[in-house]
């Protein structure tokens, strides 16, 4: 049997992108090349898409050839674009977009790989939009029966009442990732400021009643009945709130937090935290990868905080981390998402065939 040929999409238009390709660049790394042919698709920042050599080659500057998914079933791969009226088409037999944030986590990209008939890592369509707007992912898991934070919705144009909070709370955009554009507001003069950073990156806000205890995660793997969960970290935080990406220098370690994995909690509450991941997971519809980021109370109680469909990868990323700890190397994750998706296409959760 010859070797998959898979191809790996990142960067991407989004704030994420550069947290995107450092995600690129540990799974290039550690993709098996002898059960892979990979065919690198870097989506630069103004949104130009580029077959490359990899995440490290100069494909930001002009490098690279111009590329586009088809979206027609009966291409099923890429199409390069070398010279007008000329064209050269790649086969894809599986693609694992490494992309974060807005059109790679919300749907967009998997729309187009489900027009595609490309079998891909990760969730579909209606789970990656549901996960990315948290408002909506609250009020599902909260008809499923598990805690999620008391919270508003604040649309464009709208004002809040400061005098109807209960401070501190958590200002955020509803459908943004890393905490972009997320502020910790404790007191009235504080909001407004906040509101203003929430919205530059997305029209539609939240303001959070703050959870009183430990950050914590789980890594999910599979699909169903069957998940394979990893190990429970917790965020250890000097001050603030985790926010590692939007660091200087991440690789070499945060500014104000450091991930404890295992989570130095007690077993029933490490079990409790890994079995609302995975009802999370499930009442989500998620389905590949994801990571699950929840609060863990002084009285156990487990509440979400918010789920990452497509969670980063990097050398410094929980994701990873808590697998490892488990005993599942990102080598590893990587076949068992992909084994996944193909397993999808063989009993037609994927359209186009």
């Amino acid at each position: 049997m010859g070797k998959l040929r898979i191809g790996i999409i990142f960067g991407g238009r989004g704030e994420e992108h550069p947290v995107s390709v450092r995600s690129a660049r540990e799974v290039a790394a550690h993709l098996d090349a002898r059960k892979y042919e990979p065919f690198f698709i870097g989506i630069t920042k103004n949104g130009a898409w580029r077959l490359c050599e990899g995440p490290d080659s100069p494909w930001q500057d002009g490098g690279g050839r111009p590329v586009v998914l088809s979206p027609d079933p009966t291409v099923r791969g890429l199409v390069v674009l070398d010279e007008p009226g000329r064209h050269e088409v790649v086969d894809l037999d599986v693609v694992l977009p490494v992309l974060h944030g807005k059109q790679g986590e919300d749907g967009a990209v998997q729309g187009l790989l489900e027009l595609s008939g490309i079998p891909y890592v990760g969730c579909d369509v209606p789970s990656s939009a549901l996960c990315m707007d948290k408002s909506l992912a609250y009020l599902v898991v909260a008809a499923a029966g598990i805690a999620t934070p008391e919270f508003r919705v604040v649309l464009a144009g709208e004002s809040v009442d400061p005098d109807g909070l209960t401070y501190p709370v958590f200002v955020k955009p509803a459908r943004s990732g890393s905490s972009f554009g997320v502020s910790k507001v404790a007191h009235q003069g504080e909001l407004a400021a906040a509101l203003d950073l929430a919205r530059q990156f997305d029209s539609k806000v939240l303001v959070e009643r703050a959870v009183v205890g430990s950050e914590v995660g789980c890594a999910v793997l599979g699909e169903g009945p069957d998940l394979v969960v990893g190990e429970v970290d917790r965020i250890a935080l000097s001050h603030g709130f985790f926010r590692i990406h939007q660091e200087d220098a991440p690789e070499s370690g945060s500014q104000n937090s450091v991930p404890i994995v295992p989570a130095d909690i007690p077993a029933q509450s490490r079990s409790r935290v890994r079995r609302t991941a995975e009802a999370i997971y499930r009442a989500l519809g998620c389905r590949g990868l994801s990571r699950v980021d929840m609060f863990l109370t002084e009285d156990g109680e487990v509440v979400l905080n918010e789920v990452n469909t497509l969670p980063g990868l990097t050398s410094y990323s929980r994701f990873p981390r808590m697998m490892a700890a488990a005993g599942t190397p990102l080598g590893e994750v990587i076949d068992q998402v992909v084994a996944l998706a193909l397993a999808g296409a063989v009993d037609g959760r994927f359209d186009g065939r």
